[in-house]
């Protein structure tokens, strides 16, 4: 026996496991949402949410730093995000307010949530064109991202816990923004990709700073926090189609952005960091 080579047997590294269980970690954040939601229990289920949304943006990068990329953490991405950012947080609008809307509530529910599938599967065709964009337009989604329209649709909840829910609970004003935001997410309007964004060298001290005071305002205020960053996302919407307009006038005409945002697609097997 000692003369005969040793077979390596079949399996996964521990490496290539880890990516995948923290992806797993957000896909069960996000049905922990649901549950929670049922208890009307709305800011442990905002919570959940954000421990969803921070594991689906490290699931990536820990697949690129461990060289882990694969194909099934990709897909395996995509399935949970479908579910954490795309039934989870429609769920919770329908139990918080879309119920009393009866039918007309739900379907709105159903559409978000085909949005965010149809999103989610647009891009996982892109990965197979073999026309790369330029590299200015790498700094653009094409829509608003999965995460992000999750992070969107759930801001009037947020704010309720600090100004109330007699208007923010509205079925009409949440309606309107699930439509609304299921529209972006399927658009082809560019939204700033900040995975694209490059600091200068002398601006890092001022950008942890920022970073910083932001982590302590999200710990010390965070409802009043995490509205104000919904709500600057949201406008910058606007300013993003409009700087994608300006580049593509100077550079010249280009495809739509396919860029990925962190777990809103394959975001494994993303090797340039997109």
């Amino acid at each position: 026996m000692s003369g005969l080579k040793r077979r390596r047997l079949p399996g996964l590294t521990v490496n290539r496991l880890i990516p995948n269980a923290v992806t797993l970690l957000a896909l069960c954040a996000g049905l922990t949402a649901i549950r929670l939601a049922f208890l009307e229990r709305w800011e442990l289920a905002i919570a959940a949410v954000l421990v969803a949304m921070v594991a689906d943006v490290l699931d990536g990068r820990i697949a690129r730093l461990m060289n882990a990329t694969s194909e099934f953490g990709a897909q395996l991405d995509s399935l949970a995000d479908v579910i954490s950012f795309g039934v989870t947080p429609a769920i919770m609008i329908y139990l918080w307010t879309l119920g009393d809307a009866g039918g007309l509530g739900w379907a709105l529910v159903l559409v978000f949530v085909m949005a965010s599938a149809l999103r989610l599967a647009r891009f996982n065709v892109a990965l197979d064109d073999e026309k790369p964009a330029p590299a200015w337009a790498n700094r653009f989604f094409t829509g608003v991202p999965a995460p992000g329209g999750a992070g969107l649709v759930l801001v009037p909840m947020v704010m309720s816990f600090e100004l109330g829910d007699e208007v923010l609970a509205s079925p009409v004003l949440n309606g309107v923004i699930l439509a609304a935001v299921a529209a972006l997410m399927v658009s082809k309007v560019p939204t700033f990709s900040a995975k694209q964004f490059r600091v200068r060298q002398s601006y890092v001290g001022l950008v942890l700073v920022g970073v910083g005071a932001f982590v302590a305002f999200l710990v010390s205020t965070p409802w009043v926090t995490l509205s104000l960053a919904g709500l600057a996302y949201a406008i910058s919407i606007a300013f993003s189609a409009r700087q994608y307009r300006r580049l593509q006038a100077r550079h010249g005409a280009a495809p739509a952005p396919v860029s990925p945002v962190a777990g809103d697609t394959p975001d494994q097997n993303d090797e340039s960091g997109a």
